[in-house]
């Protein structure tokens, strides 16, 4: 066997290695992922302006139930869900106009978007909520 043929012989393995190694990596990394699924969480804010009743819920499993718990702590009958989200933060704005509801990557972000939105001195933050 030459020197080429000896060259050959050691890049082959050695590319062999590497793909075996990263092989074993990406299994590794999936088997993680399927065992350790990303949590979907669902989360809502309820609000009735006139009486500022409001209620909110966070880490639920559906949009549905986030909902439905949103309107139970709400206490006012008239309190209608003006805000869902996923993986995420809502907040809730109030000024002398209709409210507005907004979501954000954090409590910051959508508190900060809600008051932008109003535009108003006397806007405040009358709910927020945060999924975990």
């Amino acid at each position: 066997m030459g020197l080429a043929g000896l060259i050959s012989g050691l890049v082959s393995r050695r590319t062999a290695s590497l793909l075996a190694a990263a092989a074993v990596v990406a299994f590794a990394a999936s088997a993680h992922a399927a065992k350790h699924p990303k949590k979907s969480a669902h989360g809502a804010i309820a609000y009735e302006p006139t009486s500022r009743a409001t209620g909110y819920s966070y880490d639920f499993k559906s949009a549905r139930e986030a909902k439905v718990e949103a309107l139970k702590q709400c206490r006012d009958p008239a309190c209608e869900v003006v805000l869902s989200f996923h993986n995420a933060c809502g907040a809730v704005a109030q000024g002398p106009g209709k409210p507005f509801a907004v979501t954000g990557a954090t409590r910051a972000e959508a508190q900060t978007k809600a008051l932008r939105l109003c535009g108003h001195k006397a806007c405040e933050i009358v709910a927020w909520a945060c999924t975990k």
